[in-house]
């Protein structure tokens, strides 16, 4: 029996080893599923901010941080020297110390204070933002008789972002901003001493709390969002300029989902250039009407025609609640021509992702008239243009005037800062513009009477401002407990006549109702 088990035993596995290769064959390579579809695939311009965040933990490290954006020279080069920066940081904290311990000797009966070993250690320091420290940060609150402590200890940060110094100018330190990204979502760990326990330690909170904080810093910072820290004012032409105008006509829509319960919708549509920090416009709200007619037509500041989409929106309008999505869709800027309006029928979704099948839904056609009108170049509107003779027309006189004049265009005013502003009961100054029935304010700097602000206000106007005046005023605003709340600092009234003429002006104007006050407006006139 044993040899004849051992028999039927190498003939069982001569058989099933070919049998199942076959079998696997036949199920796993040749046999295809029916259900697999190819991928869709759409350019990643065309995708909005939600969807580009969903798929951004798919793209490697690589895409996201070229080679030449790397930094691991640098810690090449702070590992190399090391050991000759570690002395010479030494030697600089040893003269800064010395001076500061000789003015204790002798008090409090010291006969001496010195350094005894004083080394940085022989690790380099590495160029990464990864942090574990025990910081000891305790708020107290004050609940009627109740008195609460809340401490944050045990921090741990971990991120990898990406820097750049952009755009790089003749003035020192030899780059205008910079531009910071996380290439990852961060982690961030700490303990939440609340009462004398931890409140992280509870059952469900430290994962909700590490979710949250992932999602908002991932939709402020996390690439390719940037946030971009200005290190040269705008003086030095270092900001991005507008470019042109986007005419936008919001025709109308067709065959809108119904959203209310008696078969209907209160649509409205939202407009917005991406990488655009103003407020988006919106058009009127249709009641009742799941095929509006807007014919509403708007105007949009473009900076990069190249990269720019025209994001629309289309919502439905809730008097309690937040107003539902009906659908969006985007227009590259790209596909325009200058000066050629063309109209446009788009099918509405939900996103952008080509793969969601939410999209394959009906939810309307959104129609729009777009029109990409360019600025005339300052050479090509000042310096003439060359007739077939090779006689240049003198461009600087009428013929400037009429193109300038007769022509729409954006009126950019520059607020770099003011000198000498005070005020009778706080100094904690602002900036209002006042012009065509329009207001925009600065930010607040608090308690300065120098304040810098570099913040550019636009406006589009249909014809030059010959005869009109812009007024700037200087405002403070009370932060503390004040009995006046806000005060004028100063004002100034600016005739726009000499802007349109010269295509620019930058002064620094004496304020009134001031006794020194002085602010610095730079004001450009942008022709189409």
């Amino acid at each position: 029996m044993g040899f004849l088990g051992s028999l039927l035993g190498i003939i069982g596995f001569g058989i099933g080893i070919p049998l199942g290769l076959l079998l696997g064959f036949l199920l796993f390579i040749y046999v295809e599923p029916d259900d697999v579809k190819e991928p869709i695939s759409r350019p990643i311009h065309e995708f909005d901010t939600n969807s580009l965040l969903d798929i951004l933990p798919e793209i490697p490290l690589w895409v996201k941080h070229p080679d030449y954006d790397r930094i691991d020279w640098l810690n090449k080069l702070l590992s190399d020297m090391w050991p000759y920066l570690d002395k010479a940081i030494c030697d600089v904290i040893k003269s800064t110390a010395e001076p500061v311990f000789a003015e204790y000797i002798g008090k409090f009966k010291l006969k001496s204070v010195e350094f005894k070993n004083l080394s940085l250690g022989t690790i380099p320091p590495s160029i990464h933002v990864r942090w574990a420290g025990n910081p000891n940060i305790t708020l107290v609150l004050k609940l009627l008789s109740l008195r609460i402590t809340v401490q944050l200890v045990d921090v741990q940060l971990f991120a990898a972002p990406r820097i750049i110094l952009k755009p790089l100018v003749p003035t020192f330190p030899c780059f205008a901003s910079v531009a910071v990204s996380l290439m990852e979502k961060p982690h961030l760990d700490f303990g939440l001493n609340l009462l004398g326990g931890d409140v992280m330690a509870i059952p469900g909170v430290y994962q909700y709390v590490q979710d949250t904080i992932k999602k908002q810093v991932a939709s402020l910072y996390l690439w390719p969002q940037t946030f971009e820290i200005p290190i040269l004012d705008g003086s030095v032409g270092s900001t991005k300029k507008p470019v042109g105008i986007l005419h936008v006509k919001v025709v109308r829509a067709i065959k809108l989902l119904k959203m209310d319960l008696l078969g209907a919708s209160d649509p409205y549509v939202k407009l917005s250039l991406s990488g655009d920090k103003l407020p988006a416009k919106k058009t009127s709200i249709k009641m009742k009407n799941l095929n509006p007619e807007w014919n509403e037509d708007f105007k949009l500041t473009v900076k990069d025609p190249e990269s720019q989409v025209l994001q629309l929106h289309v919502y439905d309008w809730e008097k309690v609640g937040t107003h539902d999505k009906l659908g969006m869709q985007i227009v590259p800027l790209r596909l325009l021509t200058p000066h050629e309006t063309k109209e446009f029928t788009l099918n509405l979704v939900k996103n952008t992702n080509p793969n969601d099948p939410h999209n394959k839904k009906w939810r309307g056609k959104l129609v729009v008239e777009l029109t990409f009108k360019p600025f005339v170049d300052d050479s090509e509107l000042f310096s003439g243009s060359l007739h077939g003779s090779g006689k240049r027309e003198d461009m600087v006189g009428k013929g400037s005037e009429d193109v300038s004049l007769n022509r729409a265009g954006l009126l950019l005013v520059l607020l770099q800062g003011a000198e000498d502003v005070e005020g009778n009961h706080h100094n904690n100054p602002y900036a209002v513009v006042n012009f065509g029935g329009e207001q925009k304010k600065t930010k607040t700097i608090k308690k300065t009477r120098d304040p810098c602000w570099n913040e550019e206000f636009q406006f589009v106007l249909e014809e030059a401002p010959l005869k009109e005046k812009i007024r700037i005023e200087v405002m403070s605003r009370r932060t503390g407990f004040s009995f006046r709340r806000k005060e004028s600092l100063g004002y100034v009234d600016i005739n726009l006549n000499d802007v349109v003429h010269n295509g620019r002006i930058n002064e620094k104007y004496n304020l009134i109702n001031s006794r020194n006050g002085v602010l610095h407006v730079e004001i450009r006139w942008k022709v189409i």
